[in-house]
């Protein structure tokens, strides 16, 4: 059949007239090319797919009219399905091997439901590869002197490829590693090249190759993080040393000594780097470099600093990763006495990964701008002044990439009297449609997306419009696309839903201390106006079932993402500075809950112990968490000193009350390290007791800074000064709510520590927070935060591109039984990551590599309840829904409630992207490319339809945020 192929599209040739315009590649500069076998390269041209695509339907279909008005129809489609696939994976040099067309072509028609078609073009294929064998081995080999490659360098020469060297480079990215081998990332890597391809090209060729070994062994991620690492070592010593300079790993221990006085040079002429920097003693700094350290990163990680972190100068970056983790270093000791012996303490820290600063301390650490806050929560006043003037807040605040948190509850709602004007306010709505623009304006200096939540109370007038903010149906004048948006709920609230009772909506102008209240104070304020209305004595208002506005808010969240569920009275009742103030909203990511006002916008700095490093096999490492936690303490509370404030109103903040937030991440790694599964009992004990020891020696760290340097200004009257911990303010809570359900057991001596509190003061108001740590986890290689496993093998996208994920906790549990092979590798990608539908995967390994969305959202809710009682802050908790419903949703948010929980963030639903049903041999799940058995398709994004149910919201055609959005700031 294949051999007729040819044939048939030669007489069906005038008949295939696709139109263009569909099949156009996006213009770019350099223009696509094809790599052929022989290593010559030629532009690409779509049309050549579609026609290899017709010869096959049409050897299967036959030739007439009728096939042919249908070929002219299905290979359009197919062909740009294949255009678009191919474009997505190619790299900076815009090349592809003439291979990687065609198994994209077979994958298209797989994927199709083509299977006869399929059959017919991969038997046409492995004809001509037999045929091109075959003439192969009838050509007389020919001994070659000279090299068959040249190499164009970047000022346009061509130099031999130098082969050995390439051996050598790949060789040494793959020593030391279990389960690598050289030899097919060599061959892969030769596959793609050709004669006068670019340094870079050739760089990036050794990477790609590795890449696609990832799904087989999870290693091979470091693999292609070392070669990405001499591509990096070239262009940064190249360009600061200006001339060509190329250097292996074991070069490096020479090179970084040198280059790093030179680096620090140059960026402070080309004003990069503060100039402070070169008065250190940088020899003793260079010194302390580890450059094997270099080694410890897994690509994902690597590529997201090289991409995003590292400093760079007309497009060349100027930082190799020590000098990077040193500098931030240097910058966060700047202000110590003996800044030299701090710097490199920093350093050691963050280089081992058992700790990283957030996203902004890195940017900005030791540069002529050192925004080093992570969060920032405003709240706006009700006139024109306050309005704008806390939009122009939100730009500056943005600007040196800080995420923002905006409390609106003050703007009197729709409706309401305006005395200037003697007429009606628009409400709140138009007013946040401005933040969402200004947030989109305004990207974090072009390195990522800027980013806001604005948060309003469930009482507000305006709640309902709120709700429907980020609808893609309706005024597109009251949406706010970008913004995130949070509720922002009363305990009252949640008890009317409780007794089904009446909810009275009021605009804040009419009720304006309602704002400022919680607990039993703002009950009984509550009935005061509600009672007030009842009589006809409030001007706007409405009155509703307390049930109805909470399945919207069900609902909506579920239909778009939005607005999260984040609890009033918890935040405030347990807040260690309730005495000087109010919180009212959290930040971005929902772990921040610090006092506002108009004269203070709170202000958070973050980083995060890497719990994976501080567990063995008898649990959690005490002695090496506690030398952990009391660094990083100090380098959160030199944060506050260094820190460049855009705005007056954030300096005040931060230095009276000097808030930090120390979080965690790697919690299911570490579960995989001692074999605890996240769905137990055990999993739930673990999160207490490893939080427990991080708030334990958060509060001491703090303690000992208060010792050396002093009180926080506010202290006087904070819990902190009457001997209340966080976990003894559980008891504040339990008494507002005449009880709680949670657990308050303790390990740790707290009676000490408590009497050390009081006598000697705390050095920062607040000290822990948990945060999504998307990005700086990526950096560590461990997974986010709090995070269950998304999937056990799936292809992760974030502002770097695609990343072929794989848990090597799960590779190595199957090797150690046998059970890792190819098989094994389709299968997993069949079931989208999940072991638990693969027959052969032994019981006790299903559970505890269940995945997130195979665990019962309410064990994350458990654990979080008992991280809870420790912390002075709150934490980033998203959840999971495979199969929703209405009432599971009701279920979920009530128990966080019921469990005292401060805020939940994101609700996840399956994502539309999978991880891609193929390997390097073409398959789509299964072990054959073509069989007599139909092949299953790509999952498709349609919508999730949800079971009704009558107590419960109706969450049809509802779609929860996808897990790895690229765009969603939680995802980065």
């Amino acid at each position: 059949m294949s051999l007729s192929i040819e044939r048939e599209a030669a007489k069906s040739a005038p008949l295939i007239q696709l139109r263009s315009e569909s099949l156009a590649v996006p213009a770019a500069e350099p223009p696509l090319q094809i790599i052929r076998r022989n290593g010559t390269v030629s532009p690409f041209d779509a049309s050549k797919i579609s026609i290899a695509m017709t010869k096959a339907f049409l050897a299967v279909e036959g030739h007439t009219a009728a096939a042919s008005r249908r070929i002219h129809e299905v290979i359009e489609q197919l062909t740009n399905e294949v255009v678009s696939a191919l474009t997505r994976r190619i790299g900076e040099g815009r090349t592809f091997h003439i291979e990687d067309v065609q198994d994209q072509v077979e994958l298209a028609l797989m994927r199709s439901e083509h299977h006869k078609v399929a059959r017919a073009y991969v038997l046409y294929r492995d004809e001509r590869q037999r045929q091109r064998a075959e003439a192969a081995a009838a050509k007389p080999v020919k001994a070659s002197s000279e090299p068959q490659l040249h190499v164009t360098l970047g000022n346009g020469t061509r130099v031999p490829l130098d082969v050995e060297r390439l051996t050598l480079i790949i060789q040494e990215a793959c020593a030391n590693l279990d389960g690598v081998d050289a030899a097919p990332v060599l061959a892969e890597t030769k596959r793609n090249l050709y004669d006068g391809i670019s340094q870079d090209e050739l760089a990036l060729a050794g990477i790609m190759a590795a890449r696609t070994l990832v799904e087989q062994e999870p290693n091979y991620a470091y693999v292609s993080a070392r070669l990405l690492l001499d591509k990096l070592r070239t262009e940064v010593l190249s360009f600061v040393h200006a001339a060509q300079i190329s250097a292996t790993q074991a070069d490096m221990a020479a090179r970084y000594v040198e280059y790093f006085p030179v680096y620090v040079k140059k960026g402070i002429e080309a004003e990069l780097l503060d100039p402070e920097l070169a008065r250190y003693d940088l020899k003793r700094i260079a010194a302390a470099l580890k450059p094997e350290r270099d080694l410890s990163f897994q690509f994902l990680g690597l590529q997201t600093l090289y991409d995003r972190y590292f400093l760079h100068q007309d497009g060349n970056r100027i930082e190799l990763p020590q000098a990077f983790f040193m500098r931030v270093a240097m910058g966060l000791a700047i202000r110590e006495i003996d800044r030299e012996a701090r710097a490199i303490e920093f350093y050691n820290l963050l280089s081992s990964f058992d700790f990283m600063a957030s996203t902004p301390t890195l940017f900005n650490s030791g540069t002529l701008r050192p925004q080093l806050s992570s969060c920032f929560l405003t709240t706006v006043a009700d006139d024109l002044d306050g309005i704008f003037k806390s939009v122009k807040d939100n730009a500056l605040l943005a600007k040196y990439s800080g995420g923002l948190g905006n409390d609106w509850t003050r703007v009197r709602g729709l409706g309401a009297h305006i005395k200037g004007t003697n007429g009606e306010s628009q409400g709140v709505v138009p007013f946040l449609k401005v933040a969402n623009d200004t947030a989109i304006a305004v990207n974090q200096g072009g390195k990522r997306k800027g980013a806001v939540c604005a948060y309003l109370e469930t009482w507000h007038v305006d709640i309902e419009e709120f709700l429907d903010l980020r609808k893609n149906t309706g005024d597109d004048r009251r949406r706010t696309h970008d913004m995130n948006t949070a509720n922002w709920v009363p305990d009252l609230f949640m008890q009317r839903v409780e007794a089904d009772g009446e909810w009275t909506l009021f605009s804040p102008d009419e009720a304006p201390d309602l704002h400022d209240l919680y607990g039993k104070a703002f009950a009984e304020r509550y009935a005061f106006y509600e009672a007030k209305a009842a009589r006809g004595e409030m001007r706007v208002f409405k009155t509703l079932r307390a049930t109805d506005l909470w399945r919207r808010m069900l609902t909506m969240l579920f239909e778009t993402g939005h607005p999260w569920i984040t609890f009033k009275d918890p935040c405030n009742l347990r807040s260690p500075q309730q005495h000087v103030g109010v919180i009212h909203s959290s930040n971005l990511c929902t772990e921040i809950t610090l006092n506002t006002s108009d004269d203070e916008v709170a202000v958070c700095n973050l980083g995060s112990v890497n719990l994976l490093n501080h567990v063995g096999e008898g649990g959690i490492d005490h002695a090496r968490l506690k030398r952990t936690i009391s660094t990083a303490m100090r380098m959160l509370d030199n944060v506050i000193d260094i820190n460049f404030y855009t705005i007056p109103e954030a300096r005040r903040s931060n230095l009276q009350h000097r808030p930090v937030g120390l979080g965690l991440m790697g919690f299911q790694d570490a579960l995989h390290a001692l074999r605890i599964p996240m769905a137990s009992d055990a999993a739930v004990a673990f999160a207490d007791t490893s939080m427990e020891a991080i708030s334990f020696h958060a509060i001491s760290a703090s303690v000992d800074l208060a010792a050396e340097r002093g009180q926080y200004p506010s202290f006087k009257g904070s819990l902190w000064s009457r001997g209340i911990l966080p976990i003894d303010s559980i008891e504040i809570l339990a008494d507002a709510r005449g009880g709680l359900d949670a657990d308050w057991s303790a390990t740790l001596d707290w009676t000490a520590l408590r009497a050390r509190v009081q006598s000697v003061g705390m050095r920062n108001s607040n000290v822990m927070a948990i945060a999504p740590t998307a990005t700086i986890s990526n950096i560590c290689g461990v997974a986010q935060s709090i995070e269950p496993a998304y999937q056990n093998l799936y292809v992760k996208s974030n502002m770097s591109g695609d990343f072929t994920e794989v848990n090597e906790f799960l590779v190595r549990d199957l090797k150690a039984r046998g059970l890792w092979d190819e098989v094994m590798v389709s299968d997993l990608k069949y079931f989208d990551g999940s072991v638990g539908s693969i027959d052969r995967v032994p019981d006790d390994l299903k559970l505890l590599y269940a995945t997130a969305f195979e665990i019962d959202s309410a064990w994350l809710i458990e654990a979080a309840a008992r991280r809870q009682k420790w912390i002075d802050q709150a934490q980033s908790l998203n959840l999971y829904i495979a199969n929703p419903s209405g009432k599971k949703l009701d279920q979920l948010y009530r128990l966080a409630w019921t469990r005292g929980l401060k805020t939940t963030y994101y609700l996840r639903s399956r994502s539309a992207t999978h991880v891609e049903k193929s390997t390097l041999k073409g398959t789509d799940g299964k072990l054959n490319a073509v069989s007599s058995t139909p092949l299953a398709s790509l999952p498709v994004n349609k919508p999730i339809v949800i079971s009704q149910a009558s107590t419960a919201p109706d969450l049809s055609d509802a779609v929860a945020c996808s897990i790895d959005n690229p765009d969603c700031e939680a995802c980065q």
